[in-house]
C-alpha cells in the first residue's frame, strides 16, 4: 500500500477512524496534529470525524550525525525523553545531546508562536485526542507526545497514522489507549517510501490548514 500524498492518506485514515468510531462513543474528540508532516493528514481526520483540530510541537532528537533517526524528543518546556537503552548501546549522554536539545527547543518555541500566536492550547481533560502524524519510524516522537498528552487526563488517548514500522507500533501500544495503523509493512525503511509525493510541509500550509479548520468548525449565519 502507497499513498498518493498526506490528504490522501488521511482521508482513508479518516475512513476508518470514523467506522472504528461507529463502535463507540468519542467523547468530545478533538484531533491533534504533529506538525510539519502530520498536519495534512490529521485535517482530513478532522473533518471526517467533524472534529476540531490543533497542534501538538514535538521536537526530535537525533543521533549526532544521523539526525533523521530519532532517539528521543522533547514537548514544551519538560525533559527530554530520551530512548535509554538506544543511549547506552551508542555510548551517548544526555549531556553529550544537551546542545541538541537546546536547539530543538528553540525551534519548538518558534513553531508554537507561528502555528498558535496568542490562541491557548485547547483542554484535553475528559476529552479523546487523536494524535495523528504522517508515519511512524522509531516512535521516538510519539512516545513523547502521547507521554505529555497522558498528563493532560484525556478520556481516551489515540494514536492514529497511515503508515508505521511494526516495532514501533507495536512498542507503542503501552502509551496509548488505542492505536490505529493503516499500514505495517514488514518491508519499512522510512515514512516516506510509502508516500509517492513526500515533499516537506510548509509553515505556510500548516497555518493554512488551520485557519481551514477553524473556518469549517465556526457557526453559520
Amino acid at each position: 500500500m502507497r499513498f498518493p500524498d498526506r490528504r490522501s492518506a488521511g482521508q482513508e485514515l479518516g475512513v476508518r477512524l470514523r467506522e472504528w468510531a461507529a463502535d463507540g462513543d468519542l467523547v468530545e474528540p478533538v484531533v491533534l496534529a504533529l506538525p510539519r508532516g502530520g498536519v495534512p493528514v490529521a485535517a482530513e481526520v478532522a473533518r471526517a470525524l467533524g472534529a476540531p483540530l490543533d497542534i501538538l510541537v514535538v521536537r526530535k532528537i537525533g543521533i549526532p550525525g544521523r539526525p533523521e533517526t530519532g532517539i528521543g524528543a522533547i514537548v514544551g518546556d519538560g525533559p527530554p525523553l530520551f530512548d535509554r537503552r538506544a543511549l547506552a548501546i551508542l555510548g551517548l549522554t544526555e549531556e553529550k545531546l544537551a546542545p541538541d536539545v537546546s536547539r530543538e527547543r528553540t525551534e519548538l518555541h518558534r513553531r508554537e508562536h507561528l502555528y498558535r500566536g496568542d490562541r491557548p492550547a485547547p483542554g484535553l481533560s475528559g476529552r479523546t485526542v487523536i494524535l495523528v502524524d504522517d508515519g511512524l519510524a522509531t516512535g521516538a516522537t510519539a512516545r513523547a507526545a502521547l507521554h505529555h498528552l497522558r498528563t493532560r487526563s484525556p478520556a481516551r488517548l489515540i494514536l492514529a497514522v497511515p503508515v508505521g514500522a511494526p516495532g514501533a507500533v507495536h512498542d507503542l501500544r503501552p502509551a496509548a489507549d488505542d492505536i490505529i495503523c493503516l499500514h505495517q509493512p514488514t518491508d519499512f525503511q522510512a515514512v516516506g517510501q510509502w508516500y509517492d509525493d513526500f515533499d516537506q510541509t510548509t509553515d505556510e500550509e500548516v497555518l493554512h490548514a488551520l485557519e481551514e479548520s477553524r473556518t469549517d468548525s465556526r457557526p453559520s449565519g
